[in-house]
């Protein structure tokens, strides 16, 4: 099963996300432009988007900080994101 904005490899989930940093409030807002959005309090500064992102989603599919890693884009608003074995799905994610 795949589509434009993720694939599994296994039972890993690759996917692409398109970060808001500096939002009012972390939240998982849907698909923009064949990505996930997400947007994150954390400013893009030092990496600090990119750690709380991990955090963010280590929370929203149930794994471990370390089952994530940013494949690709860690400069980028647009990222290419890993999770290995996820133990949930977010419901939206699929639409």
């Amino acid at each position: 099963m795949s589509s434009d904005y993720y694939i599994w490899e296994g039972d890993d989930l690759v996917f692409y996300v398109f970060l808001q940093p500096r939002a009012s409030r972390n939240a998982f807002l849907g698909l923009h432009d064949n990505a996930i959005k997400i947007s994150l309090t954390s400013p893009p500064v030092d990496g600090e988007a990119n750690k709380q992102l991990i955090q963010f989603l280590s929370k929203l599919f149930q794994v471990k900080k370390s089952n994530i890693s940013i494949v690709s884009g860690a400069h980028n608003r647009r990222k290419r994101v890993r999770v290995c074995a996820p133990s949930q799905l977010p419901e939206d994610f699929f639409k």
